[in-house]
């Protein structure tokens, strides 16, 4: 029997939603994102609202930019959520801070509301799971690819995950594209980068 993304996709979906040790893997994976910006050089970032269980990357985030602030050479540090293209099918990502205007989107996800458009260099991706060569399963709708593979310059793409989503059989489908990191609760579960 073949892979099938959508079997295991809900599955751990259920999986996620039900984990009993969530703060503890929380808190786990703020530090290991905390750790893992520490030598980075972006000053802007992508993420995502968190939702149906997804580990929130917002708060590691948001003290990323404030600890940009306190450096010898202040940095001025930027993060940006996704807004979706509708026509395109990818998205965009527009500046967020906390008590920023928000409204939903058409998923009822809440977006950044006339903020300004960014570019990130690094972007967080959330992992429902994933599997081996650093490649991700998501919701299935394939935006986080198609977005990818439309922007002229590549940011380095890592995947956010709790470390239950590891899934050993996992086949890529021939349009999905390996992340460059993966980290998890238990900490870097792939990186393109040696040094990592």
């Amino acid at each position: 029997m073949g892979f099938d993304k959508k079997t295991v996709r809900e599955r751990l979906l259920r999986e996620r939603l039900h984990l009993e040790d969530r703060q503890a893997r929380t808190a786990a994976l703020q530090e290991v994102m905390r750790v893992w910006l520490l030598d980075r050089a972006d000053t802007v970032i992508g993420a995502y609202w968190p939702i149906k269980g997804e580990f929130d990357p917002l708060p590691a985030l948001h003290r990323w930019k404030e600890d940009g602030e306190l450096l010898d050479k202040p940095r001025r540090r930027r993060i940006g959520l996704p807004v979706v293209d509708k026509v395109r099918k990818t998205l965009t990502f527009h500046a967020w801070y906390p008590g920023c205007p928000l409204e939903e989107d058409a998923y009822g996800i809440p977006k950044p509301k006339d903020t300004e458009l960014l570019t990130p260099t690094l972007l967080f991706v959330p992992c429902v799971g994933y599997g081996p060569g650093g490649y991700r399963l998501g919701y299935g709708g394939g935006f986080y690819d198609r977005t990818l593979a439309a922007l002229q310059r590549h940011p380095c793409a890592v995947g956010l995950g709790y470390a239950h989503g590891f899934v050993k059989n996992f086949k890529p489908d021939a349009h999905d594209l390996p992340l460059d990191a993966i980290l998890t609760d238990s900490g870097i579960a792939w990186s393109v980068y040696p040094s990592f």
